[in-house]
């Protein structure tokens, strides 16, 4: 059974800093391609990184220059690294889990993160 987890969410002051971790179990975790979503009070989810097995990234435009997705296999997780940080990056933030060869998806439930003064 796929099990996605995430932490490392928070308050954080604008200009502020967090990483984000999602540990996943029950896959290869290698065959995987990994993404990060989020999802703002009253908004749609929107997509905000995603990385391939090769380690190949693509961000969101609203995020590009300030986070970075890296992913550790030996670990089975991924990470979201958020720099400078603004209020309107506040939002619950959710890892994917997608096979390479396959487009069933499993998501895990998420971490709040708040960038406020």
């Amino acid at each position: 059974q796929v099990q996605l987890v995430e932490s490392g969410g928070g308050l954080v002051q604008p200009g502020g800093s967090l990483r984000l971790s999602c540990a996943a179990s029950g896959i290869a975790f290698s065959l995987y391609v990994m993404y990060w979503y989020r999802q703002a009070p009253g908004k749609q989810r929107e997509w905000v990184a995603t990385i391939t097995r090769s380690g190949t990234t693509d961000y969101a435009d609203s995020v590009k220059g300030r986070f970075g997705i890296s992913r550790d296999n030996a670990k089975n997780t991924v990470y979201l690294q958020m720099n400078s940080l603004k209020p309107e990056d506040t939002a619950v933030y959710s890892c994917k889990a997608r096979p390479f060869n396959s487009e069933s998806a499993s998501w895990g439930q998420g971490t709040q993160v708040t960038v406020s003064s």
